[in-house]
């Protein structure tokens, strides 16, 4: 029996994903009818994305899953319109892409290439740095991208903290959980990055008393969510010196406003939300796979818990 499979997000990004979706779909087998229009009775599966213009999920009468083109669905979870199984975006792609941006970033700081990369006084300043060995590393959002994070850095040598909301254990990782953990977290990080989801829970959750709470001289890594962090306390926190750096890739309102202080700001580096992306020739395997499972009569891969929000 035919599947059809609506396509609703950027149109822009139509021709990119047709062919590796078309291609991932009959791979798996299934016989399915993919667009980007259709009447919304008879769709059974929508490749999302929150910027679509499908809000209302009322119409889908025969709707059986939503599979979400991000890793962040902070934009879908809480729409009281869908009350179907709806799976976020997990595959090799956006996984290896944040290990890169991550490790790529991790070691900036830790070698101190800025400094050297931009020297207009061509000053000859002799001293290496520590050995990763002695550069803590902390990470906010132990998931897929935290422990893929983790492992990278663990395995160049940095000892890594691994923060989550609940208990897990990780050979090699210190593994610590609660808001007892979270305090611990944060006092060993020389460098901090955060993984988290932006919930209810965990908005604002790097604020005034958190950032006190890391070692002078701390670096943030935000690859995350901008609503992780205060802006205004963090921009208070670099202007005191307390916090030497902040890399940031995510923030509230994207693009990022050419007033904001961020752009400005000597100790802030901003990039465009290149941290990690979704590919479509990967993310179309993981979406076909999951219709499969769902035809199936299996559960959905990555399945958001709607309460949690993630």
């Amino acid at each position: 029996m035919s599947v059809n499979i609506l396509f609703a997000a950027d149109q822009a990004d139509w021709p990119d994903y047709e062919i590796p979706l078309r291609e991932a779909l009959t791979t798996e087998g299934l016989e399915f009818d993919l667009r980007t229009t259709f009447d919304p009775q008879v769709v059974d599966y929508i490749v999302y994305a929150p910027s679509s213009d499908v809000q209302d999920f009322t119409p889908y009468t025969r709707l059986k899953a939503v599979l979400n083109l991000w890793a962040g669905v902070e934009g879908v979870a809480g729409n009281q319109t869908l009350n179907v199984p709806l799976a976020r975006m997990v595959d090799h792609g956006l996984t290896q892409g944040m290990v890169e941006w991550v490790t790529g970033h991790v070691l900036r700081h830790h070698l101190g290439m800025d400094a050297h990369i931009v020297n207009p006084a061509h000053e000859w300043a002799l001293g290496a740095p520590p050995l990763a060995e002695d550069r803590p590393v902390t990470i906010l959002g132990y998931g897929a991208l935290g422990t893929a994070c983790g492992e990278a850095l663990r395995t160049l040598g940095f000892p890594v903290t691994g923060w989550s909301r609940r208990p897990g254990d990780t050979p090699g990782i210190n593994r610590l959980h609660g808001s007892d953990g979270f305090t611990k977290a944060l006092e060993t990080a020389a460098i901090l990055v955060l993984l988290l989801p932006l919930t209810i829970d965990t908005e604002n959750l790097i604020d005034a008393d958190a950032l006190a709470r890391l070692p002078k001289g701390a670096v943030i890594i935000n690859p995350g969510r901008g609503g992780l962090i205060d802006d205004a306390a963090l921009i208070a926190a670099l202007d005191e010196g307390h916090i030497s750096h902040a890399t940031l890739d995510v923030f509230r309102v994207e693009p990022l406003p050419a007033d904001d202080p961020y752009w400005a700001h000597p100790k802030v580096t901003v990039t465009p939300h290149i941290a990690s992306e979704t590919r479509p020739k990967t993310a179309a395997r993981t979406i076909a796979q999951n219709i499969r499972r769902a035809e199936d009569g299996l559960p959905l891969n990555h399945l958001v818990d709607r309460d949690r929000g993630y």
